[in-house]
């Protein structure tokens, strides 16, 4: 583990108690500023010699239920997952404090600090997490602190992890050498950096790496006192996710497809039409400017919802069914007809060439209102009503036209799993730069790791990466 992790983690204790005083303190102060004392005068009997030993000693109370719910931990959290433990921990932190006046009502009985206890040290802590994370990923930008990794594996998937670790210096890593297999020359170069302190990590890359090499070179990061973490095949990364039934008295393992089961699938189905309820709403003012647009610049159909031919258009949604698609129109008339032509292909090209997927860099057919609605997004507008009537969900893969799913390989339709979504994993990392089997296996990562505060990371993101776009 690097000192500036143990450092970073250590400092955290001594802030965050100061963060926590400083919240009890500033509760106390705020019960009477005129703006509450007018509303409910003060009828208790408390002072701040009295009240500031309770907070303190509330506070090394606080401290130990933080670190009974790992927000002391020395590995890095994501910052949503972080700021949701500390409103946990500082809720867990007011319950206590509730108990204790239950049995123990000579303290004081102002309600109104119970609640600004809270609020406050809720926001106290997390600034005061911001800052010191803020300051350290500045050091870490700045080369100070980081890990050296070397990679084992020249593949997709070794690729895109040393461009993810290089492109974000932030992240606090350096790819100081990667190897297409681990050989004798691997472990010379290996040896001759850790010797010179310039290596700290091994991540394998290659799930066809034979038993015997892996155990080779786990056995070589254990003699030299090197973390060694791998990237795991699809099958054996499902298969961390189980469930083991009793049959006869036989136990078998059920290999589990995603979190979102169960009470997983009902919580994503109410969030899923409450918001997409509330952003309708909210966007129908634009909607009916969008409208007006697209019928000025070509009177006629503004959705796009019908093909050529007059039939539905269709995507292909959970569990491979069709359902009817649409949104707002941004090509031209019969556009839909053009992607079957070998001319127009031959002469604008096909950027998803070997892929399911069919995108032209400069595609003509699209209008100069469509245009300004595919830069910011805004011709997806109406897949709003899609998630409202069930078809779609806020967050999934992208529904793929039924051609296109006809041509994928098995593995890539496990991206069926779920239903489709308006954003994704693949449109906050990289939205159409993305080649098509990096979006797979990204919706993949998501389908398997779906959880509620993944989503709402998603989404807050969503409109933060279509702005940078632009």
């Amino acid at each position: 583990m690097k000192r500036s992790d143990l450092f970073f983690t250590f400092l955290l204790l001594p802030f965050d108690y100061l963060a926590l005083t400083a919240a009890g303190i500033a509760a106390f102060y705020a019960r009477f500023l005129p703006i509450f004392v007018n509303i409910r005068p003060v009828i208790f009997d408390l002072t701040i010699e009295r009240f500031a030993p309770i907070v303190m000693a509330a506070a090394l109370i606080w401290i130990l239920i933080f670190a009974i719910l790992g927000l002391y931990k020395v590995s890095r959290r994501r910052l949503w997952n972080e700021l949701i433990h500390v409103i946990i921990a500082c809720s867990a932190g007011i319950a206590v404090v509730l108990g204790l006046l239950f049995f123990s009502r000579g303290l004081f009985e102002s309600r109104f600090i119970i609640l600004a206890v809270w609020v406050l040290s809720v926001a106290f802590v997390s600034s005061e997490r911001l800052l010191i994370r803020a300051l350290q990923r500045s050091l870490l930008s700045a080369g100070i602190g980081v890990r050296h990794v070397a990679m084992i594996g020249k593949n997709k998937v070794a690729d895109a992890v040393v461009a993810g670790l290089t492109n974000k210096r932030s992240l606090g890593f350096v790819v100081v050498a990667q190897f297409a297999e681990f050989n004798q020359a691997a472990r010379t170069k290996l040896l001759t950096l850790k010797k010179k302190e310039e290596l700290d990590e091994v991540i394998l890359a290659d799930a066809d790496v034979s038993k015997n090499l892996a155990a080779d070179l786990l056995f070589f990061c254990d003699t030299e006192q090197l973390v060694f973490k791998y990237s795991a095949d699809l099958f054996s990364t499902a298969t961390i996710k189980t469930e083991i039934h009793m049959y006869a008295g036989v136990p078998v393992v059920e290999v589990k497809k995603t979190p979102l089961d169960g009470w997983g699938a009902i919580y994503k189905g109410i969030f899923d039409r409450i918001f997409a309820l509330i952003l309708i709403l909210l966007t129908l003012p634009l909607q009916i400017l969008i409208v007006v647009a697209l019928f000025l610049e070509q009177p006629g159909r503004v959705l796009f919802s019908r093909l050529p031919d007059k039939s539905k258009t269709r995507r292909v949604g959970e569990g491979g069914r069709l359902f009817h698609y649409f949104k707002f129109r941004s090509m031209v008339k019969d556009a839909h007809n053009f992607r079957f032509d070998p001319a127009f292909i031959k002469k604008h090209g096909n950027l998803r060439d070997g892929t399911p997927l069919f995108k032209l860099k400069d595609d003509p057919r699209v209008t100069r209102v469509g245009k300004f609605l595919r830069k910011f997004s805004l011709d997806e507008l109406p897949e709003f009503y899609l998630v409202l009537l069930g078809r779609m969900s806020l967050v999934g893969p992208r529904p793929h036209l039924p051609e296109e799913v006809a041509k994928y390989q098995p593995t890539q339709r496990k991206v069926l799993t779920v239903k489709p979504g308006i954003t994704g994993m693949g449109q906050i990392s990289g939205r159409h730069d993305l080649d098509f089997d990096e979006e797979v296996r990204l919706d993949i990562y998501y389908i398997e790791n779906w959880s509620p505060l993944l989503d709402l990371y998603i989404l807050l993101k969503t409109p933060l990466v279509v702005l940078k776009g632009v």
